[in-house]
Formats: structure tokens, sequence, C-alpha cells
């Protein structure tokens, strides 16, 4: 087992009605709040009257930036950043799934500066101090409620990448089920994939860790389990705790310790995907996936036939890759670009995003002829 720091700085405020509360930890860092979310989403399911109206009550100032895409931009950041700034605000409240806080924590490191948060991406600057961020998660899929990560695009420069620094764990962060009642069928999906992922971008990472080893295989099955019964039962305040708790542990650090790192490569051939298509992180995840591991099967065998027996029951990694693909199918995420509402699919483009953004794994590296498989494996 590799050397490591276990480290999570991150409150969590699990359960239903956990709101209830959260002005007065809001007043413990100040009264100018800038309020980050989304588009409609929280108007329409009443979180955001919940919130503002929790806020004026307790005397605290708010300042707005709505409209974060699913799949978030720098040019947001930096807007959001700039209103932060001129109005000199103590806290950043972000209420929304992952795109929504993972911008937040970039808007908390830029600003306190004065130049673009791309330049963090690029590292051209370093991040001296960040504005304190309370989250209010209403997707569960990232586990960026309880990390120090954000993945952002720049859609100028072709390029998504994910950003880490301590500096941007939420403070706190409130996890209530019922906010999560209201995400539709395929979105629910989606965060399925994307929790099952994280998990498995830990196993296929770099250095042995047989009780992480155990934390990963314990959380896929949960999702295994919950996750067909969520997708009939969307209400359902049991399967959603489960899934949402399933998810932040996923991306917490807990399936990490004992590695060098995970691996990451089906996130970054996912990000090309997302990028040029713009199509939702999770289903991007599930087209990804199963060509990869079909990628490595001959390269790991061994690794991902101990998975499938861990999950499955099954002894090789061909049917470990079959399983796979039976569950993403199940809960309704794609298998393949063909399976999306994605049309003029340009093979070429993808290699050359690919091979401009490096896809690649820190454990497993891809190389150029690997482009070309995955994208005969996916398009």
């Amino acid at each position: 087992m590799e050397n490591f720091i276990a480290y999570n700085p991150t409150k969590l405020h699990f359960g239903k009605d956990v709101l209830n509360e959260i002005d007065k930890t809001i007043l413990t860092y100040g009264k100018k709040v800038l309020l980050v979310y989304g588009k409609n989403a929280i108007k329409k399911n009443g979180l955001y009257d919940i919130v503002v109206s929790k806020l004026k009550k307790a005397g605290i100032e708010i300042f707005e930036y709505s409209g974060i895409k699913a799949n978030p931009i720098s040019e947001d950041v930096d807007a959001a950043a700039k209103i932060g700034r001129l109005n000199n605000v103590d806290l950043i409240l972000a209420v929304g799934g992952g795109s929504v806080i993972d911008s937040a924590k970039i808007i908390a490191i830029t600003i306190p500066v004065t130049h673009t948060c791309w330049d963090f991406y690029e590292g051209k600057s370093k991040p001296q101090k960040a504005i304190p961020l309370i989250a209010v998660l209403t997707l569960a899929a990232t586990g960026t409620e309880m990390n120090p990560y954000a993945v952002l695009q720049n859609i100028d420069a072709k390029k998504k990448d994910g950003y880490g620094n301590s500096l941007i764990f939420p403070a706190h962060s409130y996890l209530d089920p019922q906010n999560t009642y209201t995400v539709p069928k395929d979105q629910t999906a989606y965060g399925i994939v994307d929790l099952i992922a994280h998990c498995l971008e830990a196993y296929f990472g770099n250095g042995k860790a047989n009780l992480s080893d155990k934390f990963v295989i314990s959380i896929i099955k949960e999702a295994l389990e919950i996750g067909p019964k969520l997708m009939n039962n969307l209400n359902n305040y049991e399967y959603r705790e489960r899934i949402m708790y399933a998810a932040t542990y996923a991306l917490n650090g807990t399936c990490f310790n004992g590695r060098t790192s995970g691996d990451w490569g089906v996130h970054s051939i996912g990000h090309t995907f997302s990028l040029l298509y713009d199509i939702a992180h999770g289903a991007s995840l599930s087209i990804a996936y199963p060509a990869w591991l079909k990628l490595q099967k001959a390269r790991i065998p061994e690794r991902i036939a101990e998975l499938g027996l861990g999950l499955f029951g099954v002894k090789t990694a061909d049917e470990t890759i079959v399983q796979f693909e039976k569950i993403f199918k199940t809960i309704g995420s794609p298998l393949s670009m063909n399976d999306t509402n994605v049309k003029n699919i340009d093979k070429k483009e993808i290699f050359e995003v690919m091979k401009q953004n490096k896809v690649s794994g820190a454990n497993h590296k891809l190389s150029t002829e690997d482009y070309m498989k995955i994208i005969d494996l996916t398009c």
C-alpha cells in the first residue's frame, strides 16, 4: 500500500430537513452572500424560495449569479467572481448539482484575484486564499460536495479539465435527499453512472490497497442494488438517500487511500465527448467505460476479472464488461454515441481533440493508437 495523507475538512449535514439551520451556519461567516445556481430547476422545485427566505429573515444580503451550465464554463466563473469581488462578499452559497458546486469552488479562489480563473488550470497562478463556500446539493452524482476538485470547460481553447486544491473544499455541505426528488429519470441515471465511474477510477489507480478495493466494491454494490429500484420509484426517500450517500463517499477520498492516484483515463475520454457535443457527464462515462475496459482487457485481464468476481460473481474480464453494459442499459444510460441524440459525429475531430488534450490515464497510459480504438468502440 502506498503512503497517503487523509484530510477532509468539509462538515457534512446529511438527512431530512437539514437546511433548517443553514442560516445560522452562514452567519458565522458573514452577512454578504453570493448565491450561485443553475437555470430554473431550483426555482421550479421551490428550493430557491426556501433558501432566499431563510437568508432574508436572518438579515443576510444576497447577490446572485444564475445560469451555470450542466457542463460548466470558465466564462461563467469569471463573471460570477466579478460580482463577488465588486460586492466584497463574505461567503459563496452554491445551490445545485456538481456543475454549480464545481463552478462555485473556482469562483471562491478567483474572487481574491484579478486574472481569469483559467490561469489556475494552466498553472499560471496558484491560489493563496479562498472565499468560504457552503454547498446545498440537489443531484447525487459527482461527489464534489466533499472533495477539493472542480471540472471546467474553456470553450475557446477546446479544453475541459479538472483542478484540485485544498482551499476549495466546501466548508459545509448540506445534503437532503428530498432535494433530489425532482431530478429527472435520465439525470438520475447519469448520477448513478458517475458514482460507479468514480469508484472504478480509484480501483484502476496506481497502488495496491486491499481495504480501499473493498470500499469500491461495497459502494458499487450499493449502486447496483438501489439504482434500478430508484429508477422505478424516483420519489422514494430511502432510495434517494442511499444513492446520495454512496455518491458522496465514492469521491471523498475513502476509495483512494493507499494509492498514489486514481487513473482518470475514462473521465478524460468522457470530457472529450461532453466538450464537443455537450452531452451529460454521466452519459459520457457509460459510453467510455465499457470501451476502455475492452481496450484494457488484454493488458490487465486479472484486475478486471477480480472486479467482476467481487461485484457480479463472474470470473472473466469479458463477463465483467458484459455485466457493466447490462447495468448501464438497465438504468437507461447510453452505451455508445449512437445511443445519444448527437448528429454528425466526427471521428476525426474527436481524435484531434483527444490528441490536443493529451487524453490518458495517470496509471494506464493511452496512446494515439488507443484513441482510434476507443473512438471505434464508442461511435
